[in-house]
């Protein structure tokens, strides 16, 4: 798409982008009328990638959350959807690690119990269990565990933002997996 400048009024350009523009200068009508025009494609993607029902408000809410905080960064070179789409793509991601993340820590907490008995605990102390577990791993430990199992980035990644070989990062995520399943209570040789 070809980059269209915004007037001070924000109102040049396509539609879109004068949306944006509009948006970006405080205009809360604005505001409102993209997020009642992408809310539903935006769930709709969400649920294509995988988020599940119980979990599709508080996911598209925060791609909404991520996108009005970038939205003056937008440049109007792509599409607005398929901007909001990569937010989705990554909100997604979250949203499955951290159901990995739950589903595990139902199987350490009491001999493989069932995803039931994790329901069962509130959020605020399983949220306290997994931050105390975290906070006895090394700071590096921390960092390379959190990169990749919370948010998801790539071994590569994760070796560019800590500074090290990639090797040395599957090293650390290894035996920071040992240390947080043990210091949640699960044993430390399973995988």
């Amino acid at each position: 798409m070809i980059r269209a400048p915004i007037s001070e009024a924000g109102l040049a350009g396509p539609p879109e982008v004068a949306l944006v523009g509009r948006c970006v200068s405080g205009d809360d009508k604005a505001w409102r009328d993209l997020y009642r025009a992408h809310y539903p494609v935006a769930g709709a993607f969400l649920r294509k990638l995988g988020v599940k029902e119980r979990e599709l408000d508080d996911a598209t809410q925060e791609v909404f959350v991520q996108l009005f905080r970038a939205l003056p960064q937008f440049r109007g070179e792509a599409q607005l959807k398929t901007w909001l789409y990569r937010l989705c793509a990554t909100q997604a991601r979250r949203v499955r690690r951290w159901r990995t993340v739950t589903d595990t820590l139902g199987n350490w907490f009491g001999d493989n119990a069932p995803r039931s008995t994790l329901q069962e605990f509130s959020e605020d102390s399983v949220l306290r269990q997994v931050t105390a577990a975290l906070d006895q791993l090394s700071d590096t430990d921390r960092l390379v565990f959190v990169l990749y199992e919370l948010e998801g980035l790539s071994g590569n990644e994760i070796a560019t933002i800590v500074g090290c070989p990639v090797t040395t990062v599957w090293r650390k995520l290894h035996y920071a997996r040992q240390n947080f399943r043990a210091a949640v209570g699960g044993e430390e040789g399973s995988s």
